[in-house]
């Protein structure tokens, strides 16, 4: 089976590199000796990456599920480079695929115990379904509910009833003779028992038709309950057997199994993921790896946070775990170079003085470091590596990792604080530039669209009347190029996505802004097509108006 690929088959011949520096590293300590090892994804990984994602946009059958696939760009020993490439777990149910590189070793010798408890897996599947629709459930919430309505309307018959014998006793207590008054109160209240009695009887019949429902219903509960308890220990049974079989090498040539390299347990799909499925091929190869790129390619996942077409990271439970262990054997590397103070090709100073300094972010990178540590890489990051006063660097606002342009931090406390305020107050003047992925209509006007998070499925905002907060966005129309429209946006307000949720919602302009793959935009694009231009404040400690510009790079 043939899984090494010319480079040709996914970049043309004159491809040439804008950008040497990594947008990203792999890396872990060696196990033997505690150095840091790195591989990195470049320019040149991400241009492969992309000509795979072109490759995967001609096909259906690659869109049918969300998932991982990567790309490792390794060196031969007779110095030619190839390109190797993986998905995660098994694609359209298959592990092995022609022109992809097969699984990590071990899931044959466990193939049989794997086909059967993955028949028990779907016997209890189909079994648990079948008791969820059971019939008897929505008979008991039909009953239930025509119970209810019989007892409210009861109930507000009764009270009327009651009202009204309140009102009698009140009128009878003057006009009758005392035998009199005494029948007549003692009528009212056997009226009342006999309406008590015809609630008790109700209720009664209720508990006698209900009560054998929510008996049977409560032991098909138990019964479901059961059976996924018996579905996680088959799973976890299966997975134990399988991470005992699974067998990594890396570049030093020693083998491990997942069970020793995660004695504590793994998550499931562990071995099955885009990077230990090339790293191991390459090391079994003896191939020289030399940068990699992984990237989400079909539908979102179930949580929003992968978007088909972007890159992503070694994945926090089940890869970095093996980073160390995989890249033992390849030569230890220095620290990522970080960029001259000003004019760096990676994060340009536009301006600085002793109480704040504004960068060009370029698309791609982090404002500050994120929770995880495959996101600790950022501006602000390198630059309280690079400066030497950088540790009391503090970001003042943030731009999307996806967003470039400018963005301002302050070099001490009082700095930061007055700026903040600025922006917390509408002082600061912003403008941005964005290409759309279509021809908008309009040539100018305000977009008055209230906007929310759900925080169910970060990081996606929405258009929300009830729940949202006010933003506001002008914009203007610079040029119409084929069918792309150039638009110059003024946000009046700083909500997160703003800009992203104003143009792509049809109340809006409906029309996503280019690369943007979290609101619709299906292009295959190297990046978001918007970028912070333009930054009008008043400095602080200057007490002078400060304009700041940073030329679109698109």
């Amino acid at each position: 089976m043939v899984v090494l690929h010319a480079l040709s088959n996914f970049i043309d011949c004159d491809f040439v590199i804008s950008d040497s520096t990594p947008s990203y590293w792999y890396e872990g300590r060696c196990l033997q000796s505690g150095d840091r090892l790195k591989l990195p994804r470049t320019s040149m990984s991400e241009a492969i990456a992309h000509g795979l994602m072109q490759q995967l946009a001609k096909n259906d059958c690659y869109s049918r599920e969300g998932k991982m696939f990567g790309i490792l760009l390794v060196e031969l020993l007779n110095g030619e480079q190839r390109v190797l490439k993986a998905f995660s777990g098994l694609l359209n149910g298959c592990s092995v695929v022609e022109g992809w590189v097969p699984p990590i070793p071990g899931r044959d010798e466990v193939a049989l115990e794997e086909a059967r408890t993955l028949a028990q897996l779907d016997a209890i599947k189909q079994e648990i379904l079948s008791l969820k629709q059971l019939t008897e459930r929505q008979q008991y919430e039909t009953l239930s509910d025509d119970f209810e309505q019989q007892l409210q309307a009861m109930s507000d018959r009764h009270r009327y009833c009651k009202h009204q014998r309140q009102q009698k006793r009140q009128q009878i207590c003057n006009i009758l003779t005392p035998e009199a008054l005494a029948i007549a109160l003692e009528q009212l209240d056997e009226e009342s028992r006999q309406q008590g009695i015809e609630r008790r009887q109700l209720k009664r019949q209720q508990n006698e038709v209900l009560q054998p429902l929510q008996q049977l219903i409560a032991a098909t509960d138990t019964r479901i309950s059961e059976l996924k308890q018996q579905r996680k220990a088959l799973s976890r049974q299966l997975q134990a057997q399988m991470h005992a079989t699974y067998s990594l090498t890396n570049f030093s040539g020693r083998s491990r199994s997942l069970q020793q390299l995660m004695p504590g347990g793994s998550p499931t799909g562990t071995g099955d993921c885009c990077a230990p499925k090339l790293l191991h091929y390459a090391a079994t190869h003896n191939f020289k790896p030399l940068a990699m790129a992984e990237f989400w390619w079909g539908a979102s996942s179930i949580n929003q946070d992968k978007i088909q077409g972007e890159f992503y990271g070694a994945c926090a439970e089940r890869c970095q775990p093996l980073m160390g262990f995989l890249l033992s054997g390849l030569r230890p590397n220095p620290p990522a170079p970080f960029p001259a103070r000003k004019g760096g090709d990676v994060i340009p100073i536009i301006y600085e003085d002793k109480w704040l300094i504004a960068v060009n972010k370029p698309a791609g990178l982090l404002s500050v470091p994120g929770r995880y540590s495959d996101r600790q890489d950022s501006v602000l990051s390198r630059l309280r590596h690079l400066l030497p006063d950088g540790m009391m660097l503090v970001s003042v606002h943030r731009l999307d990792r996806e967003t470039s342009g400018i963005l301002l931090l302050a070099r001490d406390r009082q700095t930061h604080r007055q700026l903040s305020q600025q922006f917390q107050q509408r002082q600061i003047h912003k403008v941005y530039e964005a290409i759309l992925s279509g021809v908008a209509i309009a040539e100018q006007g305000v977009i008055d669209l209230p906007l929310w998070g759900d925080p169910e499925n970060r990081p996606y905002q929405k258009v929300d009347w009830q729940n949202g907060k006010p933003s506001l966005t002008q914009f203007q129309v610079m040029a119409r190029e084929q069918d792309y429209t150039r638009v110059e946006f003024t946000p009046l307000t700083g909500r997160t996505h703003q800009l992203r949720v104003h143009a792509a919602d049809t109340r809006g302009l409906g029309i996503t802004i280019l690369g943007d793959r979290l609101y619709g935009c299906d292009a295959v694009t190297s990046r978001l097509h918007l970028h912070a231009r333009e930054l009008r404040f008043e400095h602080p400690q200057l007490k002078k108006t400060f304009y700041l510009k940073a030329i679109t790079p698109f």
